[in-house]
């Protein structure tokens, strides 16, 4: 799974080469490549679980995806945020976005969630974000929005009548959670963040991020960590591939005035990782899940594609 990107930070970033090779890809090509990326993030984490802490793979997670990306930021000169305001505000935003967002959703797999299920609830982000935005920022919902959001709750009701945990009810809640920090860090970004630069304000947030978790992953699991390859591939997936790579290109698409097919997108991402669970680590969806997984996905599609 990987970070979202405002199209606030997307004004603000300079092309560099990255960009300037990643641009150089098929368009056709680069909303398959977001979907499959992103989709994995929910597989390979996973795949890391049964070898670590939920924390403690968020350490190294964010450690890793920090340091490549601020010396990237050193390496091509990019700008830094003028004030303790704007230091701040990307503090909050590495908390909501990525802390909050993140450490519900590993701890709603730990705790028995399939991968597929926890796409899916993060898929409804489009709609909960609308919800966001119109309760925080004053934003109106039309009505077909409306209806989408009903839709995608009532496909979340049939996944979850359909794939029962056992009374872990705490793994739905964690991973509620986790939608509710990716979308306030998405509306929190959209609102302060408006001349953020992409690299130095997303290594910071990664970095205020690690020190965060890092300061409850020790007390509370010892930053215990079994050092298998199943582990090792996961985090660098994580770290490297998912995090940075699905972020760039989100962040591409939108540049690019995409940003309506970026939101599209988050309806094939249940669908998608729901396969990729089933194919990697065994995950089945009776009758009634398959029902629901579709009835959300027509709900964040018809909600989000304009007429």
């Amino acid at each position: 799974m990987s970070t979202t990107l405002s199209p606030c930070m997307a004004r603000s970033f300079r092309p560099g080469l990255p960009e300037r090779l990643l641009s150089a890809l098929a368009s056709s090509s680069l909303p398959l490549l977001f979907i499959l990326l992103w989709s994995s993030g929910y597989v390979a984490g996973k795949l890391a679980l049964p070898h670590t802490g939920p924390l403690t793979l968020l350490v190294l997670r964010f450690g890793l995806a920090a340091v490549v990306l601020l010396a990237v930021a050193v390496a091509t000169g990019a700008p830094w945020p003028h004030g303790a305001h704007a230091w701040g505000h990307l503090a909050v935003v590495g908390l909501l976005m990525q802390v909050l967002h993140f450490s519900g959703i590993y701890f709603a797999l730990r705790w028995g969630l399939s991968a597929g299920v926890a796409g899916l609830l993060i898929g409804l982000m489009p709609l909960a974000t609308a919800l966001g935005a119109h309760l925080w920022l004053a934003q109106k919902l039309g009505g077909r929005q409306w209806l989408g959001l009903l839709g995608g709750l009532a496909g979340v009701a049939l996944v979850v009548a359909g794939k029962p945990l056992g009374g872990a009810w705490s793994a739905y809640a964690a991973a509620g959670f986790g939608l509710l920090g990716l979308v306030a860090g998405t509306l929190y970004q959209k609102r302060y963040c408006a001349h953020m630069d992409l690299r130095s304000g997303a290594g910071v947030q990664m970095a205020v991020s690690a020190v965060a978790v890092a300061l409850v992953a020790g007390p509370t699991e010892q930053f215990a960590i079994a050092w298998v390859p199943e582990l090792v591939g996961a985090w660098l997936w994580l770290g490297l591939v998912n995090s940075i790579g699905a972020f760039s290109l989100m962040f591409i698409m939108i540049r690019r005035g995409q940003a309506g097919q970026v939101a599209r997108l988050f309806f094939l991402i249940p669908g998608v990782s729901a396969l990729m669970g089933f194919v990697l680590l065994g995950e089945r969806l009776g009758p009634l899940a398959l029902a629901g997984f579709a009835l959300s996905a027509l709900a964040v599609c018809g909600a989000v594609v304009k007429r």
